[in-house]
């Protein structure tokens, strides 16, 4: 509606909205700006209090102090790795399982999703997940980060519900050109399901940087932590004021306070990045499958 046409209640009401809108955004925006000054902020000014906004120097001792630990670099590189892979692994399985639960000739369907479901409810427990990981020979292997989260039931379901909306009329076309049910799937569906694709992606995606219960359980070897683990045994350490003695020249410069705030932005900035790529499609992808049973 044009503005020249809206009555005052109108106007009055978008009003409001820009002004809630705004507030929420700055509540939302403005502590992730107070962890990323003071990251970058003296020990002197953080020793003072208050809100921190734009620290008057900048300094790099808390990041410093997190890269001095020569685990940090390859920890980071972990996540990447697990993230990467067990995300593929994620949208893989939990495609090639919605297919064709998605399709009416399916015998046993609605046995298979009641079981399914019923996943959503109940869980085994941690001690059970524990004993199935190692009878597998997943302990201390990238695998256990991986594997025991290789599906999500709920975006399984979600992602069947996107399925059915495909016109079928695709799908018989297809097969008249020759193509099978993976073919179809690779070719047909999966194409027209990238909104969907990105945005289930991205779920997992930061599931799996931000692990670190399984990490803690799963992994014994210190040279596969995640980054999530390595982080919180600096943020440890720090609070005792260890560090590296080659770089470490004043302990008055490394105050636990911005290590764990460099180490929120060290943890949080990497996958943050990722989500501009994904943005177009994640708003439309999140809604998609959600209307439909």
């Amino acid at each position: 509606m044009p503005m020249n046409d809206k009555t005052f209640s109108n106007k009055w009401f978008d009003g409001v909205n820009y002004a809630l809108l705004t507030l929420v955004s700055l509540i939302t925006i403005i502590p992730f700006i107070y962890i990323v000054f003071v990251s970058f902020a003296s020990p002197s000014e953080v020793v003072k209090g208050g809100l921190l906004l734009v620290p008057t120097e900048f300094t790099l001792s808390a990041y410093k102090y997190i890269f001095s630990t020569g685990t940090m670099v390859k920890s980071i590189g972990v996540s990447i790795y697990v993230t990467a892979l067990g995300t593929m692994i994620n949208l893989l399985l939990t495609s090639i399982t919605a297919y064709p639960l998605a399709r009416t000739t399916l015998r046993g369907r609605r046995t298979l999703m009641l079981m399914i479901l019923i996943t959503m409810l109940f869980s085994g427990g941690m001690i059970p997940t524990y004993f199935v990981v190692k009878s597998l020979g997943l302990i201390n292997t990238y695998g256990s980060l991986m594997i025991p989260t290789a599906i999500s039931a709920f975006n399984l379901v979600v992602l069947k519900n996107f399925f059915q909306q495909i016109p079928d009329g695709l799908e018989d076309a297809a097969r008249i050109d020759g193509c099978n049910d993976i073919g179809i799937l690779f070719r047909i569906v999966l194409p027209l399901s990238m909104p969907a694709m990105a945005t289930f992606g991205l779920f997992y995606a930061v599931g799996h940087w931000n692990t670190f219960f399984n990490a803690v359980i799963y992994i014994n070897d210190s040279e596969k932590w995640p980054v999530q683990v390595v982080l919180r045994q600096i943020v440890l350490l720090s609070q005792d004021r260890i560090g590296d003695s080659t770089s470490q020249s004043d302990p008055a410069d490394y105050l636990p306070q911005t290590i764990r705030m460099a180490s929120i932005v060290v943890a949080t900035v990497p996958i943050v990045l990722v989500y501009p790529f994904l943005q177009k499609h994640f708003a439309k992808g999140a809604l998609l499958g959600s209307v439909k049973g």
